[in-house]
């Protein structure tokens, strides 16, 4: 009997953590099933992390060619200074490939990069038709994936005033853009350095960092976006790998970069437990 005792304690369940961000939710990727919920399907701002749907519509695109060039336009750097938007520093005139729109979009958040792919993408003989056209397919691809409590009204989280998501629906988003081997090897990069090209025909380098510091904090971290501002406060959308175990998730409004930090080293703990 009292080995039956101990051999109940060994397999007990780990403790349900306690998080300060407003909500969370974790998955086990492989099989689908809920980890951890609190609050996760309650619709909040989801700042920067948004561009996770701007990079998976991005990628959606048929016969997409990742080499392809894109001028920098006037138009996205005078929108990132209007704006007072994180930036991947793009250079009016540089010509940038599709792929090293993806790191400048994904690694230092720039939200020039992600008006660059709009503009790309987007179907429609006005840059504002192309940004309503690209727009409109970040919330197509959202009901497809059965995102019941998300819109999007920009393409990289500067909302208008109806820009929202749960953490449930970050999860289901992350989840389905894992699946593509280039979202995966871009969300995972510490930091890059691209060639591009200069107006005159020249090259320059880009340097980019990654703003998710989970990469460089948390063993087996494989992903995947952060976002804050003023509604947002800090989120981070999050996944990691140990052994053939993939956790996923996502935690909105924390109240600081140091408690989103805590909370997801939190759940990705109780994750790999369970």
């Amino acid at each position: 009997m009292a080995g039956g005792l101990f051999t109940g304690q060994a397999y007990a369940a780990p403790p349900t953590p306690s998080i300060t961000a407003a909500g969370g939710f974790v998955m086990n990727n492989g099989t689908g099933t809920t980890l951890f919920g609190k609050a996760a399907d309650t619709r909040r701002s989801t700042g920067s992390t948004t561009k996770i749907m701007t990079a998976k519509v991005v990628l959606a695109q048929r016969g997409l060619n990742l080499d392809a060039k894109v001028t920098v336009q006037k138009a996205y750097s005078d929108y990132i200074v209007s704006k007072n938007a994180s930036s991947a520093r793009l250079i009016v005139g540089d010509k940038v490939t599709v792929r090293q729109l993806l790191y400048g979009l994904m690694l230092p958040s720039g939200c020039d990069a992600a008006y660059a792919l709009a503009d790309k993408f987007g179907t429609g003989t006005t840059r504002a038709a192309r940004i309503k056209s690209f727009i409109g397919k970040m919330n197509t691809e959202a009901r497809n994936l059965g995102m019941r409590n998300t819109h999007f009204d920009s393409f990289d989280g500067i909302s208008n005033g109806s820009n929202y998501s749960t953490p449930r629906d970050l999860t289901k988003l992350a989840s389905s853009a894992m699946k593509n081997s280039t979202f995966r090897t871009v969300v995972k990069t510490k930091s890059t350095k691209q060639k591009v090209t200069t107006k005159t025909g020249g090259y320059r380098y880009m340097s980019w960092s990654n703003t998710n510091k989970l990469l460089s904090t948390y063993s087996g971290a494989i992903g995947l976006k952060t976002g804050s501002g003023p509604q947002a406060k800090y989120c981070l959308v999050f996944a990691a790998t140990r052994g053939s175990k993939t956790v996923i998730g996502a935690v909105l409004a924390s109240p600081s970069e140091a408690n989103r930090a805590t909370d997801v080293k939190k759940l990705l703990d109780y994750g790999f437990a369970r």
